[in-house]
């Protein structure tokens, strides 16, 4: 495999005894203060929510193997958008350390205003690109999100590229000139930004993110859909893009022209820089959005290849002809699919059906409503059962070692929801847009599309992980009306597999203490 230039120069930081593998990446021991800054990423000035008051977040990077410390600092003031946070590492499996994952009210109580909390997990067996952001109500559509990346030193498809560093990092987000708490009715982002920045379409002036390549070198692009509600379809002009990860799983190289990308999902791409020196349009169009299109290079960035002229490009966009197709996706090692290969082969299984009644979402007949006391706390006390649970009628308890399969009927409103599971990654056994079932090497990842009415998309996992994981629809909105689950997985076992520190123990005395005090 070749050297890339990330681990030249991390091994020159290293060397220097910096913690950061760049000059604006942090990690993987850091702190990461969460901060309250008014910004302006398309020319419109709001208030946010912002780790280290950039949005996106620094991009906190690591090693296979490496153990990570992040001390989350709260120095929020602003009570429209909570001055309360929790931050959710999205992706990683979190093994004995499920008091870490992040979700308010599922793992944690949000830390208070004014404290910090550090998190301390250790990443043994994975590698890819992942992400984190807010866990409490939709605080991050207010800002609090960014990139994680954890590279792997011997990278299976490292022959296939020459680049992979920060630069290389491309994250898509909707982006709303009104805070998270005072939308109406169904919110519609104003704005694309891509690597932060974006034109609003109202005054298309801004400035536009530009990635720079060199002809001729081969670049590893990290694709990133850190949105709270909108998917994209995601081109570049004059170039294919062969696709080899998802969701920080390495995956057979696919070529394709074009990837449609949902909300918390993730892929990682090689570009050939092989088309003549000039600027191209990278375009991310929206499924919902107050405008789709691009007219003024709203919903683009720029390609500039060096020695391009500093100017747009005059590229035009071609029809898609190669569209991703998540059921042609396989996984670049293959590994038995839990179950026996028919519907319903497995130890449990469990069929999700989703309604909504105008104002919640509900999942075989219960909305997800965050409880007051998080579900692992529960169980640290001593609950079991499901039906002994809260909130009531959300949370399933599954066996240890068992065989799992969910089916997700499509079509309720709001669609397509994209689904995220904490604590694993499955096997899509039947996607979207499929009406056939791989029991021989279907994809992996941890955030899949239901689709559309008429779909059924299967997925399957064992359980070898104890600790209470939630499974949510990653439109923000729609999470925080009720569309989700609650998994305690062997619960009697994560007293003994996943041990809480004791400063985790003070989360919730000092959260409801303020509450208490904010009330009265």
């Amino acid at each position: 495999m070749c050297y890339h230039s990330f681990w030249r120069s991390a091994l020159l930081l290293v060397l220097l005894g910096q913690q950061a593998f760049t000059a604006s990446a942090i990690g993987p021991g850091s702190v990461l203060e969460i901060v309250n800054k008014v910004i302006a990423p398309d020319g419109i000035a709001r208030d946010t929510v912002l780790a280290q008051g950039t949005f996106p977040g620094p991009t906190i990077v690591g090693r296979k193997g490496d153990r990570f410390h992040i001390n989350v600092v709260n120095k929020l003031v602003n009570e429209t958008m909570l001055t309360s946070t929790s931050i959710h590492w999205h992706g990683l499996y979190q093994h004995s350390s499920a008091w870490a994952d992040g979700t308010a009210f599922v793992t944690q109580c949000p830390i208070v205003s004014g404290n910090a909390f550090e998190y301390a997990f250790d990443v043994p067996d994975q590698a890819g690109t992942f992400w984190y952001h807010s866990h409490l109500a939709t605080q991050y559509c207010d800002g609090l999100r960014g990139a994680l990346v954890i590279y792997d030193p011997d990278d299976p498809h490292g022959d296939l590229y020459d680049i992979d560093d920060e630069s290389t990092i491309i994250t898509l987000a909707d982006w709303y000139h009104v805070a998270a708490a005072l939308q109406k009715g169904i919110a519609k982002s104003d704005t694309t930004l891509i690597n932060g920045l974006g034109r609003w379409a109202g005054n298309p002036t801004s400035e536009l993110a530009v990635i720079t390549v060199t002809q001729g070198k081969r670049y590893r692009f990290r694709l990133l859909n850190i949105a709270c509600d909108p998917n994209y379809m995601f081109s570049i002009d004059g170039h294919t893009m062969t696709v080899i990860e998802a969701d920080g799983q390495n995956t057979e190289p696919l070529q394709v022209d074009t990837i449609q990308i949902l909300a918390a999902q993730r892929y990682s791409f090689v570009l050939e820089a092989n088309q003549p020196v000039d600027n191209y349009w990278i375009r991310a169009n929206p499924n919902r959005n107050n405008a789709t299109g691009y007219a003024n290079g709203i919903n683009s960035a720029i390609l500039r290849y060096e020695g391009a002229p500093i100017e747009e490009p005059t590229t035009m966009k071609t029809a898609t002809s190669n569209l991703l197709n998540e059921a042609a996706l396989r996984p670049l090692s293959s590994s038995p699919v839990p179950g026996l290969p028919a519907v319903g082969g497995v130890d449990y299984a469990l069929n999700l059906n989703m309604t909504n009644n105008g104002s919640y979402f509900f999942v075989n007949d219960a909305p997800f409503i965050p409880p007051p006391v998080p579900v692992l706390l529960q169980i640290l006390n001593g609950t079991i059962n499901a039906h002994d649970f809260m909130p009531n009628g959300s949370v399933y308890t599954l066996p240890r070692n068992s065989s799992i399969e969910l089916t997700m009927p499509a079509g309720v409103v709001g669609g397509p929801h994209p689904f995220h599971l904490h604590g694993h990654s499955f096997y899509v056994v039947r996607s979207a847009g499929s009406e056939e079932h791989n029991y021989v090497n279907p994809v992996l990842r941890d955030t899949v599309s239901i689709g559309s009415a008429g779909d059924n998309v299967t997925i399957r996992f064992r359980t070898d992980n104890p600790g209470p994981w939630i499974l949510h629809c990653h439109i923000d909105w729609h999470l925080q009306t009720g569309l989700a689950v609650v998994f305690a997985e062997d619960p009697q076992g994560v007293k003994e597999d996943a041990p809480v520190p004791g400063e985790w123990k003070q989360l919730c005395p000092t959260y409801n203490e303020q509450m208490h005090i904010n009330s009265s």
